[in-house]
């Protein structure tokens, strides 16, 4: 050890023995960062002012519903159907572009609001008056994977954590034996993969448990022992080593949430058996659900809807649907629109309509946000002879309950339904309002990663006070 004149360490002397002790500090903020993020999947967490929405119900329609077709009506598709376009058309995915097609569908008025919605889902047209659409979402991208990644975490790339992730990081779970993100899997992989739901680079509490809509619901913590008896002491074993470790280490958070994901999926293994217990449901329940449909598809994504209100009942803060591929494919057709559309609409629209009207007799709508949205529209011109490529330049989802304006459309796309012309939003649009109707602030909700504070909408997102009650 060197000292200077004034009997003080040197300076390269200092900084080596110093160095460890930086890292100790740098390591102990990381782990304050992430001990917030870590319990707050297994307990609730104060919003940042009173929340309109308690709980999300997601409904992913994976391959890009048609807007033209479901929620947005444009005449002059009718009109002008077969004319080569009169527009600039933008380079497509397949560039195999045709002439302008007309929807095969009919727009009928619904509810007091006058709604128009297409016969593709004439359930949730009986909805109307709880559904505010929203016309003039934009995709980042036009090719499946990097729009939904985009759809569930704001970047076209993956790694990132999804609106559920963040939800959970930021509010937890109300629910005492069940986690705070669940994803009820229809059966279909979304393109890029289940990632794209995924915690990203937040802790591993956040991740979604992958509920499936019939048999064994969830596979992964299926107990091996042959009692819960011999199963409770290997629990009370591994709480003892691990609490031993912790009581060890100053950094023990990591080892702590180890410890409460072990009693988790101990608690999971008791209560996730009567979430999936669909009959003890009415027998009306049921049927509102589609759950008697002489449809396997439309039985199924039922039985997730179902499952989804009994989920939000217990306190789980975002639940998110995928679907199966009741058409052939999920809602992709770049070719027979009407026979694959058909098809995944039979399978969604009672259930959805179900749901909605479900949670509203048990006053649960109010607390509720129901999102419907796929990555991206479809284009109003042919793709070959009857289909329609992806089209991310203007489309239509949906909010309803949760504090959102019923009975409304907000934005515009043009006459074809090709651009937005008013009130463009993206993505990161989306989700900001998502977290304003849960009581957070999009700008505050940050976790640190890469030597900055990141959020869902990144450095972009705007609240719209047109589409909130």
């Amino acid at each position: 050890m060197s000292f200077d004149a004034a009997g003080f360490l040197r300076r390269r002397e200092f900084m080596g023995r110093g160095a460890m002790g930086f890292g100790s500090l740098a390591l102990a903020s990381l782990m304050q960062d992430q001990a917030r993020g870590e319990s707050a999947g297994l307990r609730p967490v104060s919003p940042h002012f009173p929340p309109r929405a308690k709980q999300v119900i997601f409904l992913f329609m994976d391959g890009g519903v048609s807007h033209v077709d479901s929620f947005d009506p444009k005449p002059l598709l009718a009109k002008e159907n077969g004319q080569k376009p009169k527009f600039q058309v933008d380079k497509t995915v397949f560039n195999n572009n045709g002439n302008i097609l007309k929807s095969p569908w009919e727009f009928r008025n619904y509810g007091e609001s006058g709604l128009p919605i297409s016969d593709l889902f004439p359930h949730i047209g009986s909805c109307a008056d709880d559904l505010c659409v929203l016309r003039s979402m934009t995709s980042f991208s036009p090719n499946h994977p990097n729009a939904v990644y985009s759809l569930h975490s704001g970047h076209i790339l993956t790694g990132r954590p999804s609106m559920g992730a963040w939800a959970s990081y930021g509010l937890g779970t109300e629910g005492r034996d069940l986690p705070s993100y669940v994803v009820i899997h229809g059966g279909q992989v979304p393109s890029g993969g289940m990632q794209s739901m995924g915690n990203g680079f937040l802790s591993a509490a956040h991740e979604p448990s992958i509920f499936l809509p019939h048999g064994q619901v969830l596979k992964n913590i299926s107990p091996r022992e042959a009692s819960t008896a011999i199963q409770r002491r290997k629990l009370d074993f591994l709480r003892e080593i691990d609490g031993s470790l912790a009581r060890q280490r100053e950094d023990s958070e990591a080892i702590r949430s180890a410890i409460r994901n072990y009693e988790m999926a101990y608690r999971m293994q008791m209560s996730v058996p009567d979430v999936a217990d669909l009959e003890t449901e009415s027998k009306a329940t049921k049927s509102l659900y589609g759950l008697d449909s002489k449809t396997k598809a439309t039985r199924t994504y039922g039985a997730q809807c179902l499952m989804a209100r009994r989920l939000v009942e217990r306190g789980v803060r975002f639940i998110e649907l995928t679907i199966d591929k009741a058409g052939g494919d999920r809602w992709d057709q770049h070719s027979k629109l009407k026979e694959g559309h058909e098809a995944n609409a039979a399978m969604v629209d009672q259930p959805i309509a179900g749901l909605l009207k479900d949670l509203k007799s048990r006053g649960l709508l109010e607390s509720t946000l129901v999102v419907f949205a796929g990555e991206f529209g479809r284009t109003p011109f042919a793709q070959g002879r009857d289909g329609r490529d992806h089209n991310p330049q203007g489309f239509s989802i949906w909010m309803a309950g949760g504090g959102v304006r019923g009975g409304m459309t907000y934005g515009e796309t043009d006459e074809y339904g090709y651009r937005v012309i008013d009130k463009k939003m993206t993505v990161h649009d989306l989700h900001a309002n998502m977290l304003h109707l849960m009581g957070m602030d999009h700008t505050q909700l940050t976790f640190r990663y890469g030597g900055r504070d990141t959020r869902l909408t990144d450095v972009h997102g705007e609240i719209i006070p047109e589409i909130l009650v």
